[in-house]
């Protein structure tokens, strides 16, 4: 027992020499971190410093220069490279109609995922549906008159020349557009994306330098169609019976019914000119103008509305134009149209041909000698 005692005092003593001779951690941290003879700490940073002297004051955080990019909408910074907005990094906040207030960046993609795109999309979607039904359900109007054999010239050839430069335009621009705007949710799962990326490109291209045609040929058509689209009271009671489209009998209508005017004013003249303007601005052809950030995308919003709008109004015109009225596509091939053709579908112009107000054929008959007024 005594021997165990006098072991026990021994391990206590020699625990205690230890603990006195190894220093206390904060102890030893304090002499660590202890300053060397004559150093200064910095100053803290302040909040306005540039990031020059946000680089001295604490190296490594540039939050200066951040906070810059975040507000050159605002307060545009300093650049060396020349035009407008080289100084602003990210657009000042707006809010576009159907976004949230965000950047104008953010605005845009807003507006085009959310809206344009879906909706466009499905309206034009529902738009085939209803042609196709109709097709359908109707089939193809016209030949409920018999024909004469005597034909009358319903488009010369500057006429049709106008209407076929315009329509060709007009087809590349719609593919071109269809694509780029829908093209990855049903060509990119099938052509992968390499051959996808190879399609946009190019019909991208087509796109651009097919625009100034259809702007030429737009006006082109609009100067030489106008005179026999502007709207009289007949128009007006074709619209009230739906021109008959849902009945056994077509209402009596001039040259151009009141269906055909409307896709004249609403989709050449309202929404053609509309998307001439804006894609004049995209293609950056109209002179000086700023072309900043923002006027791009108002343009683009405005451009792709008033595209898949006039493309809705223009797919009836081209289902109406080929196999929703027999012979129509043959008349604007060949100019002609057969005298029962005439009083079926347009009786109010045939009755003026018949009384002589207008010529049945005001082309030159370069088969005859003599001149057309002299027949």
């Amino acid at each position: 027992m005594r021997n165990t005692f006098v072991s026990l005092l021994a391990v206590l003593s020699l625990s205690a020499a230890c603990a006195q001779a190894v220093p206390e951690p904060a102890a030893s941290a304090a002499v660590q971190s202890a300053a060397p003879t004559g150093f200064v700490a910095p100053a803290l940073p302040r909040p306005d410093e540039s990031n020059a002297e946000r680089a001295k004051s604490q190296p490594g955080n540039n939050a200066p220069f951040w906070r810059g990019v975040h507000g050159s909408g605002d307060k545009p910074g300093t650049s060396n490279l020349p035009g407008a907005e080289k100084g602003v990094l990210i657009q000042p906040m707006v809010q576009y109609p159907g976004s949230k207030l965000t950047t104008a960046g953010e605005a845009w993609r807003q507006v085009r995922n959310q809206w344009i795109i879906p909706y466009g999309g499905s309206l034009l979607l529902i738009t085939l549906l209803a042609l196709a039904l109709f097709y359908f359900s109707k089939g193809t109007l016209g030949g409920h008159v018999p024909y004469t054999g005597r034909q009358i010239e319903r488009f010369t050839y500057f006429e049709r020349a106008a209407h076929w430069s315009n329509a060709a335009a007009f087809t590349v621009l719609a593919v071109s557009g269809v694509v780029m705007a829908f093209g990855k949710f049903f060509l990119l799962p099938v052509l992968g994306a390499t051959l996808f990326g190879w399609l946009s490109y190019a019909l991208k291209t087509a796109h651009n330098f097919t625009g100034p045609l259809f702007a030429v040929s737009l006006v082109v058509v609009f100067l030489t169609f106008v005179r026999d689209n502007l709207p009289t009271l007949d128009d007006l009671k074709w619209m009230v019976k739906g021109g008959g489209l849902f009945g056994e009998h077509e209402v009596p209508s001039a040259r151009f019914n009141a269906g055909e005017k409307v896709v004249f004013w609403a989709g050449v003249f309202v929404l053609g000119f509309t998307v001439v303007a804006s894609g004049l601005v995209l293609n950056q052809l109209i002179p000086n103008l700023a072309y900043l950030r923002g006027d791009m995308q108002i343009a683009h919003m405005v451009h792709a509305v008033a595209s898949v709008l006039m493309l809705t109004l223009f797919l009836g015109h081209i289902y109406m134009g080929t196999i929703g009225m027999k012979d129509a596509l043959s008349a604007m091939k060949t100019g002609m149209v057969d005298e029962g053709w005439a009083k079926e579908h347009h009786e109010l112009w045939f009755d003026d041909i018949r009384a002589g107000k207008i010529p049945a054929q005001r082309t030159p008959d370069k088969t005859s000698s003599a001149p057309l007024a002299q027949h």
